[in-house]
Order: structure tokens, then C-alpha cells, then sequence
């Protein structure tokens, strides 16, 4: 193993002594008692070589040559301050012993000491080092969470599954590929994916495969070496190595032409990207977030898209809701980008009425969630929410007629109002000027329900 590596995760201890006998007895004795330790004979540059989520625990002697125990108890604390330590040394030295034990370490043994005190004080470590880990993973996984919570709105069942999903694939190393309309929120999911994910860290590179010439896609995504065509004076590193570490979000992929297919489908297969002009395979630490509006199946069946990297993306699909299918999400939206593009303009926040609430909610949304958050900007500067009059026919599939579009809106009016605080049927009665049987009446007729902040029927607390 060279100096530099970093050390397995499947190490349980790090045992570090100059003295080669005793080096060697005290893994014996580690080893014996079913641990997997890793030897080294000095300190040197052990610290940086452990990672912040390394589940071991390290032993070792205070005096040797070079960088001694306690320097490394401080290196190693520098970086992770919960990572137990026990230290060791034959001198007796007490006050070495406080020294030890006030920088931080987790036990300290003196020469000669009995097998099972160093095992026991080991597995003691072990355990400690693992709950420690476990608060860690949840403490993370909860701030993920919120942070999913606060970047996609939505209490609707779509909006929480694709939650779900999102916290299940960010863990992992595989490509993804997004489904949805135009204006969806597929960067918002791609960035949510990287931002969660290992490779947080690392570069998150967007770009619109729809938006590149023909005539420099291939250059810009993977790179050219000078002189690889006309006008190509020195050598660009391409979108997809630039993105190495981290995570690459091409949209619009249904957009590439097939002979770019080809390129992405080898790097997807090999990751390895090779320059426009250059013979030179480069490998690449890299995750590929695709997102399209087309159904690719469709697309690969008619011949516009190659049906092998259709199946080499579709392992880890993500499909985004329209906003039309997400019911009062939208009116969660609109009221959040309305008070931020009202705070941003330093104006008063003006409340909606029901009628708005109730043309937001009746609103197809063609555009998604940006038509709903341009609409907010409009309606924040005091232009109202300027939607076009819809009209639905049967040609939409909704009914037409007079009386079914009545009741139409009649179940809009009350849904926008069971969006807003209630503590009581008799609120919701009185903020819908009728009474509280009419209400219930019209609750069981449109198959809506209503439930306080708690989760409780407000039936129970008039």
C-alpha cells in the first residue's frame, strides 16, 4: 500500500508502533480476537489518510521517532474530532498520561498491559465509534430532507414520492434520467440529485444539448485538441471532463444527433472520454443526469434516438409531474414565489381572493411551474395574474356544459379555501359565506376533506 492511499473502510483498527515485536504481537492479538487491523511502523501522514466517515479506531505509542502520539492525536483531530485514539507507552509518565487524556484521547495504556485491557478498551472504541457514526448518517439524512422539503414544494403525492426518490438515488453512483414537461423543474432536480449526493463537492456542469450548433456539440461536450479542425488554435477541455468529480446535467438530450449518441453511449459504457483530434483515452469520475420532454421509447422506435442508449439511461428514471396534476400545489407555489418576488421588490404582499385562488387552481398550467412563477412575479408588481380565460370542451376531456362547469368552479372555489388555515368547520363556513350543513353537503358531493394542521378533522374541534 503506498504512503498516500487512503485506508480501507474495512479496517476495524490502526495500529501504529515503532517496535517491531510488539508491533506484531498486539495484531496477533487484534487479529485473534476477529478484528482486521492494519500495522504501521510511524505516523507520518496517517492523518490526512483517513476519511471523515472512517468506521476504525486508532492505537498508538506515544514515543516514537518522527511525528510521536500526540502530534498525531492532534493531526488526527484536526479532521475529525470524534475518531477515537488510544494512546500507549512503557515510561510510567503520569503526567504525560493527563496530557494525553486532556488533548482528547479516548484511553491511555501503559506498558506492560494485559491482552484482554487493550481488547477491551478497543471494542469499547468500536462501539463508540459506531453510534457516533449512526447519529452522524441520520443528522444528515434529516438536513437532506429538510433541504428536499424546502427546494420542491409540494404536499401532493407525486411531489412526495419524487422526494423519495430523489433521497433514494442521490446515495448512489448511478446516471439518472428526468422526464418532464418544458418548465417542470428538471435542473432543480438534477442540482437536488448533485447537492446530496458524495459529490457535493464537486462541479455541477448544466448544459442544453438543445441550445448547441450542430457544428460544435462534439467539441464542447467532449473536447478538442489544437488543430483537431479549422479554427481550433489550442486544446478545450470538454463539458464532460471539466465535470469529472462531480456531476454532468445535459438537457434536451432527445436533441443530439446520432453520431453524438454513438460518443455518449461509449463514455456512459467505459467513462473514458476521448478528445476531438486526439487518440488519448481520458477516464472520468463522473455521474450523467439526462433529462428530456420526449418519450425516448417513442423517439427510439421512429429511429431518432438510438435504442441502446435509451436503455443504457432509462435504469434510474425520474418522472416530474406537470403542474396541472399536482391539485393545490400550485397555490403553495404561487403564494411562495409571490412573497419572494415581493420581498425582492420591496412591496406589500397582496393576499388572493377566493376567486383568484380558484382560477389558479382551474389554470392548466402549460408551462409548468415557470408559467406559475412569472405569473407570481406579475401578480406581485400589481399586474394581477393575467391568465388567459380557459374554456374546457370536450375536446380537453372535461365537460362543457353550463352546469358541469358551475360545479366546476364551485369545487375550485372550495378547494382554494381548504388551502388556507382553518382551525374549524365553522371558519371555513364563515370565510365561504354558507352555512356550516351546506358546507358539509358540498364536501361529501365534491369528495373533498379538510384537516387541520395536526392532521385532525376540524369536525373535531368545533
Amino acid at each position: 500500500m503506498s504512503p498516500e492511499a487512503a485506508i480501507d473502510n474495512q479496517i476495524q483498527v490502526l495500529l501504529i508502533d515503532d517496535d517491531p515485536h510488539l508491533r506484531l504481537a498486539l495484531s496477533q492479538t487484534l487479529d485473534l480476537a476477529g478484528l482486521r487491523v492494519l500495522a504501521l511502523d510511524n505516523a507520518q501522514g496517517v492523518a490526512t489518510r483517513l476519511g471523515r466517515d472512517w468506521p476504525g479506531v486508532v492505537v498508538s505509542d506515544i514515543r516514537m521517532p518522527g511525528l510521536d502520539g500526540l502530534q498525531l492525536l492532534a493531526q488526527i483531530h484536526e479532521r475529525d474530532p470524534e475518531l477515537p485514539v488510544l494512546l500507549i507507552t512503557g515510561h510510567g509518565d503520569v503526567p504525560l498520561a493527563v496530557q494525553a487524556m486532556r488533548a482528547g484521547a479516548y484511553d491511555f495504556l501503559e506498558k506492560p498491559f494485559a491482552s484482554e485491557q487493550l481488547l477491551e478498551s478497543v471494542r469499547r472504541a468500536l462501539d463508540l465509534r459506531r453510534l457516533v457514526l449512526d447519529n452522524r448518517s441520520l443528522r444528515l439524512a434529516l438536513a437532506d430532507r429538510q433541504q428536499l422539503d424546502v427546494r420542491l414544494l409540494g404536499r401532493s403525492p407525486v411531489m412526495q414520492r419524487l422526494r423519495d426518490q430523489i433521497a433514494a438515488l442521490a446515495a448512489t453512483s448511478a446516471d439518472v434520467l428526468i422526464l418532464g414537461e418544458t418548465g417542470a423543474g428538471k435542473e432543480v432536480v438534477a442540482r437536488a440529485l448533485h447537492d446530496l449526493s458524495a459529490r457535493r463537492d464537486g462541479p455541477f456542469v448544466a448544459i442544453n444539448a438543445g441550445a448547441l450548433a450542430e457544428s460544435v456539440v462534439e467539441s464542447e461536450l467532449f473536447g478538442h485538441e489544437a488543430g483537431a479542425f479549422t479554427g481550433a488554435a489550442k486544446r478545450r477541455i470538454g463539458k464532460f471532463e471539466h465535470a469529472s468529480g462531480g456531476t454532468l446535467f445535459l438537457d434536451e438530450i432527445e436533441s443530439m444527433s446520432l453520431d453524438v449518441q454513438v460518443k455518449l453511449l461509449r463514455l456512459l459504457q467505459e467513462r473514458v472520454v476521448e478528445r476531438m483530434g486526439s487518440n488519448q483515452l481520458i477516464p472520468l469520475d463522473i455521474r450523467v443526469i439526462a433529462a428530456t420532454k420526449e418519450d425516448l421509447r417513442q423517439a427510439a422506435d421512429q429511429g431518432r434516438f438510438r435504442a441502446d442508449l435509451y436503455y443504457r439511461l432509462n435504469v434510474a428514471p425520474l418522472k416530474i409531474a406537470p403542474l396541472r396534476e399536482r391539485g393545490e400545489d400550485a397555490l403553495l407555489l404561487f403564494e411562495h414565489y409571490a412573497s419572494a418576488a415581493s420581498q425582492r421588490h420591496g412591496l406589500p404582499v397582496v393576499p388572493l381572493s377566493a376567486a383568484q385562488r380558484a382560477q389558479l387552481l382551474r389554470h392548466t398550467w402549460p408551462g409548468n411551474v415557470r408559467e406559475l412563477q412569472n405569473t407570481a412575479e406579475r401578480f406581485a408588481l400589481g399586474l394581477g395574474l393575467g391568465l388567459e380565460v380557459e374554456t374546457p370542451g370536450p375536446a380537453t376531456g372535461t365537460p362543457g356544459g353550463l352546469s358541469e362547469q358551475v360545479e366546476a368552479f364551485e369545487r375550485a372555489l372550495i378547494a382554494a379555501e381548504l388551502a388556507r388555515p382553518h382551525n374549524s368547520l365553522r371558519s371555513l363556513a364563515e370565510a365561504l359565506g354558507i352555512p356550516r350543513k351546506t358546507l358539509h353537503d358540498k364536501l361529501r358531493k365534491h369528495g373533498l376533506a379538510v384537516h387541520d394542521a395536526g392532521g385532525n378533522p376540524p369536525e373535531a374541534l368545533d
